[in-house]
Formats: structure tokens, C-alpha cells, sequence
């Protein structure tokens, strides 16, 4: 019995071994370069053995620009080029998803705020200590709790 107890587990050891022979476990580093300089720039890059690569340089938390490319799971390419910087992160590449076009109206509404900064209302221009001589504030009625009279 003791027999095959240590054989079942032999045999489930082996099969859960080759399960997980995929080309992501089993991948290595191909290539792998780094530099980091006392200015604050820097620069990497590596490839590994199941196709995935992807190099960036830039400067501290200035900016940085780089790419990547990698196999997805249903077997395209993907290659992504990106630059970040003080306006935010940048992506490009094919497989991203495009966002609708921005309708005529708000385009036309966009230009023309754009094309009339200085004309508002004298009640939207009002600072907030100066709102009660503009508009009428009515203040809300007192409601009664239901537990009012309640004590602790």
C-alpha cells in the first residue's frame, strides 16, 4: 500500500512538472544591458528566449521613452512604443483601442469657449462672498429627527 501511495505521487509529481514546461516558464534571458549615470539618465534593454524584448531610456522622473513587444496568449505580435513626461503616459501601437471621434457640436462649443474666455455672466463671475447679492439663497426648513426626544 505504501508502494503505491509513493508511486501515485511519483506519477502526479511528473505529470504537474510537464504542465508547466510552457515556453514562459522555462524562458531566459537572452540579453540584458543597463546604465544608470550620475546625471540621473539611464538606460535598459533586454530580449528574453520566448520573444519578449523591450528597451526605455530617459532622465529621473523627467521623461522616458521606450518600447516593448511580446506574443499575446491568442498569438499576435504586440509591439508598444510609449514616452512619459510631465503631461502623463503615451502608448502607441496597433493593438490599442482607437476612441471615437468628438462630435461637430461639442468641437463648435469647444472653439467657441476657447474664442470667448472674457464673456460671462456677472452672477457666474461673483466670488463666493459675494454670491448671497447676486442670487436669492433660501435656507432649508428644520426638520425634526425621530429621535428628538430620545436620550442616551
Amino acid at each position: 500500500m505504501f508502494r503505491f501511495v509513493v508511486l501515485s505521487v511519483a506519477a502526479l509529481a511528473l505529470t504537474g512538472a510537464e504542465q508547466y514546461a510552457t515556453p514562459e516558464a522555462t524562458a531566459e534571458i537572452k540579453s540584458y544591458v543597463s546604465d544608470i549615470h550620475p546625471d540621473g539618465s539611464y538606460q535598459f534593454a533586454y530580449d528574453t528566449t520566448n520573444g519578449i524584448a523591450a528597451q526605455e531610456q530617459g532622465v529621473g522622473s523627467q521623461h522616458a521613452a521606450g518600447a516593448f513587444s511580446y506574443t499575446s496568449p491568442e498569438g499576435h505580435p504586440i509591439q508598444l512604443s510609449y514616452t512619459a513626461d510631465e503631461h502623463g503616459f503615451h502608448p502607441e501601437g496597433a493593438h490599442l483601442p482607437i476612441p471615437p471621434p468628438i462630435p461637430d457640436y461639442i468641437l463648435r462649443s469647444l472653439e467657441w469657449n476657447a474664442a470667448h474666455p472674457e464673456e460671462e455672466h456677472q452672477q457666474y463671475a461673483a466670488g463666493p462672498h459675494e454670491i448671497s447679492q447676486v442670487a436669492h439663497v433660501t435656507p432649508l426648513p428644520q426638520v425634526a429627527h425621530a429621535d428628538a426626544g430620545y436620550k442616551h
